[in-house]
């Protein structure tokens, strides 16, 4: 590279990686074979429609590579059409995919704009409690378009309660309901949900961008059973470049246009993202996905994902065990919320009252790389809440086990100890 100074920061950051224990619960680390396709002429192409109704010419060969991305998407969660008849199954069976999302939020934002009117309602976990921001949050365009009715879990159990979610879903009849989450630990119960949307009159929506890979690996439930739609990234659990799919479940319509003319969900996804949101997709992104599905494919992923949740149920033991208070007392994924300041005191083993911003920047100078992140029903403010994110995806990738996840959980309650 002739820019000398992009060239010295790119290393610097490269340095940083290799030198830190990352556990960004929504990070990771793409292949060798990722990062190859992502810096290819891919970039150079513009591709603005979809295959085989583009509106520039030369897109033959982009044509096959967004084809085969949809595809591969299909295939690893099982959605794809059995036959053999057909070359081209990106699109058969009872789901669709659209792959070209630049990312997460870009992709729910497109389907709320093809399934909601302007103003109407997103149930969504609150943020606070675990949800996204692009769940319906006020300060995100989500909850300024439309209007989030709030969920979050039960003050005991620190889980969701589905028989409140239930009767709120009802008493509000929201037009899309949202399971997912950015900071819950535990499993989503995909049929209660489902129920609950049938009971209100809902579409379910299944936001799976944390605990994608872990449905890969078999290590997850699959919420495709029970979802009209289902919005991942790729950059997470899945070990993939920063983009997003958007999967619809055909035959599923909703009055949409001034005639109220039934539609199918998947045409209206797709006009939303194209032309709605964005012009030309990113297909050296795409070439990236469809790169990080066939590995995902893998049965050596599937170690992976099993491997992440082992090491998740570790960290959270070990970090228990030395008095650090674990919100609703463990995790079923790879992702931990640890209450840090434990109401501002120090309990017999010497944990708490360290401030969630205090917690993250005393363990980042010691090359642990975490998040603040609020806890539920906190009483202290987003920016210096009172708990801290954890994940075990990127470390995994890194070929740590459980001893490694002791050794880490040890250091970590050593640092915020001040030992």
């Amino acid at each position: 590279m002739k820019d000398i100074q992009i060239k010295k920061l790119i290393e610097a950051e490269k340095n940083r990686q290799k030198k830190v224990i990352n556990l960004i619960a929504s990070e990771n680390y793409v292949s060798k074979d990722v990062l190859e396709a992502l810096g290819t002429e891919l970039t150079n192409k513009y591709a603005e429609g979809y295959p085989a109704k583009r509106y520039y010419g030369g897109n033959e060969i982009i044509d096959e590579i967004e084809i085969l991305c949809q595809t591969r998407a299909l295939e690893l969660f099982d959605l794809a059409e059995k036959s053999k008849g057909s070359q081209d199954r990106s699109q058969a069976g009872k789901w669709s995919v659209n792959v070209q999302a630049l990312s997460g939020s870009p992709a729910n934002v497109a389907v709320y704009l093809a399934v909601l009117p302007q103003g109407g309602k997103i149930m969504g976990m609150s943020l606070d409690h675990g949800g996204h921001l692009t769940h319906g949050h006020k300060v995100s365009i989500t909850g300024k378009v439309w209007k989030q009715v709030p969920y979050g879990v039960d003050k005991n159990t620190e889980m969701i309660n589905y028989e409140e979610l239930m009767a709120k879903a009802i008493a509000e009849k929201p037009g899309v309901i949202v399971a997912g989450f950015t900071a819950y630990p535990r499993v989503v119960d995909f049929k209660k949900f489902r129920e609950i949307a049938d009971a209100s009159g809902a579409l379910l929506m299944v936001d799976m961008s944390h605990f994608a890979g872990l449905v890969a690996g078999k290590e997850y439930p699959s919420p495709f059973e029970y979802a009209d739609i289902v919005t991942t990234t790729t950059h997470k659990t899945l070990r993939g470049p920063r983009s997003a799919l958007i999967f619809t479940k055909k035959g599923v319509t909703i009055a949409s246009g001034e005639k109220g003319e039934k539609k199918e969900i998947s045409s209206l996804v797709d006009k939303a993202v194209f032309p709605g949101m964005q012009g030309g997709p990113h297909m050296n992104q795409i070439a990236g996905v469809a790169v990080a599905l066939k590995e995902a494919k893998s049965a050596d992923f599937k170690k992976y994902a099993k491997q992440v949740k082992k090491n998740a149920k570790v960290l959270a033991e070990e970090l228990a065990k030395r008095g650090w208070r674990i919100i609703s007392g463990g995790t079923d994924s790879h992702l931990i919320l640890i209450d840090t300041w434990m109401e501002g005191k120090k309990n017999e083993k010497g944990a708490g009252a360290v401030a969630g911003k205090s917690a993250s920047d005393k363990l980042e100078k010691a090359g642990i790389i975490v998040n603040k992140n609020a806890i539920p029903f906190d009483t202290r403010p987003p920016v210096d809440p009172s708990g801290i994110r954890l994940g075990t995806a990127a470390e995994t990738t890194h070929v740590k086990k459980e001893k490694d996840f002791v050794k880490i959980a040890e250091r970590i309650d050593k640092i915020l100890k001040g030992e």
